[in-house]
């Protein structure tokens, strides 16, 4: 074979072993969901969703729903680390940002630029601005401005859409 022949067959034998490996034709493999694939979004079937969450997870995240107040296991977690996506893995806090609010769901005052998208809820008769993470769309909570200085804000989300990653082991 000639040279000029052997790196188009290379070429398109690399974009084909990327294609079957990958879980979701067209991007690249994530297998490990606590480190997002940066840049992209994430676009799953309610099925797959399913198989990677916990049903309340996705009622949470998917379904916009919300955990009864002071139940969720971070509420009164106060350990130096990440807080995460529970759906993509995507960092959304700092444990620096976190504070005890009395509200009975982790409270921020402030998220890692570019990762939260915000929105307007009317949802039960209230006006509120619901948050959401900017990589999978998982509904996270709502904000409202009633938080401490810096911001004024406070980032009131569901403990059941978090997953946290400890400084220790880092």
């Amino acid at each position: 074979m000639t040279r000029s022949i052997k790196y188009p067959i290379l070429i398109t034998s690399i974009l084909l072993v990327s294609l079957i490996t990958s879980k979701s034709f067209g991007q690249p493999a994530n297998t490990n969901p606590t480190k997002p694939i940066q840049g992209q979004t994430m676009q799953l079937t309610d099925e797959q969703w399913k198989e990677r969450l916990t049903n309340e997870q996705f009622n949470i995240l998917r379904k916009k729903g919300t955990e009864r107040a002071f139940s969720g296991m971070y509420d009164e977690h106060f350990d130096a680390g990440t807080y995460t996506c529970a759906g993509c893995g995507t960092v959304l806090f700092q444990s620096d940002t976190k504070y005890n609010s009395g509200c009975g769901w982790p409270a921020f005052f402030n998220f890692i630029p570019g990762t939260i998208n915000e929105h307007r809820d009317t949802s039960h008769g209230m006006n509120r601005t619901e948050v959401t993470c900017a990589k999978c769309g998982g509904h996270l909570g709502h904000v409202f401005e009633d938080g401490p200085r810096p911001t004024g804000l406070r980032y009131c989300i569901n403990s059941a859409s978090l997953n946290f990653v400890s400084d220790s082991t880092k």
